[in-house]
């Protein structure tokens, strides 16, 4: 998997470094995509611009389990930085750090 990680104000404002995390529904473990999660702290929103290989999920209407048909996250524009989001329910995701080669 060759995923280029994003580098742009964003990034530095969170402190300047990122991991790749492998997203995956908490109660089917059916992975959903890769996001690029930047700086410290919990995962509370995903940046639209931050996932990568989301296939056939709809990322601009309910974030929808494709497997279980959960719902996941919601779309909203984070207005500090007038960003669209998908902003989490608590426990909806498992979410794992992979090695992006």
């Amino acid at each position: 998997m060759k995923i280029k990680f994003k580098n742009d104000r964003y990034k530095k404002t969170r402190g300047g470094y990122s991991r790749l995390l492998d997203i995956s529904c908490e109660h089917c473990e059916a992975h959903l995509f890769y996001y690029q999660k930047d700086g410290p702290g919990i995962l509370k929103r995903m940046y639209i611009d931050r996932i990568s290989e989301s296939g056939k999920i709809k990322l601009d209407i309910n974030l929808i389990c494709p497997e279980c048909r959960r719902i996941l996250a919601v779309p909203i524009i984070y207005e500090k930085e007038n960003r669209p989001a998908l902003r989490l329910f608590v426990g909806a995701v498992t979410k794992k750090i992979v090695k992006s080669k």
